[in-house]
């Protein structure tokens, strides 16, 4: 199989509905009020673990190709300090983000010049391949504990 055909394949599981659901297909099942809610107990809310899956996307990315990656602290970088976005504003831009950020990612997976197999900018040992398989991952990992807030929440079936 030639990279074009592995990039494309790589991204079709980037944005989801491959082995899990896209988060475009359920990320507006969910009001504003209930964001923060955390049912049985559960340590994060909807909105936390949204956020952590649009901060680890974003520093994987930078930590891909960017010159001025600055390492984050873990796990205080990671997560929200509030368990909802103070305003439906702060919750759209945090949407937007994330999907901002994942074009990104998918332009420079693309981008004939990048190679899956090399070093990414701020590692000696760290290929591409690994950081983009680290973000579908983990984003498969969140988007199944988001989906399972919602159906603890009664908004989802």
């Amino acid at each position: 199989m030639s990279n074009s055909g592995s990039k494309e394949k790589l991204i079709k599981h980037l944005e989801g509905g491959e082995a899990f659901m896209a988060l475009e297909d359920f990320i507006d099942k969910i009001p504003f009020e209930k964001l923060g809610e955390k049912p049985h107990n559960l340590p994060y809310s909807f909105y936390e673990l949204f956020f952590h899956i649009v901060f680890a996307q974003k520093d994987i990315l930078e930590y891909s190709n960017s010159k001025n990656y600055k390492t984050s602290k873990w796990p205080d970088d990671y997560w929200p300090k509030e368990s909802a976005p103070i305003t439906e504003e702060a919750w759209d831009e945090l949407k937007k983000e994330y999907f901002e950020d994942r074009e990104r990612f998918k332009k420079f997976i693309l981008d004939a010049d990048t190679e899956l197999n090399l070093p990414v900018k701020n590692s000696e040992n760290h290929s591409l391949l690994r950081e983009i398989m680290l973000v579908i991952e983990h984003t498969a990992y969140h988007t199944g504990q988001m989906l399972i807030l919602l159906r603890l929440l009664g908004l989802y079936k």
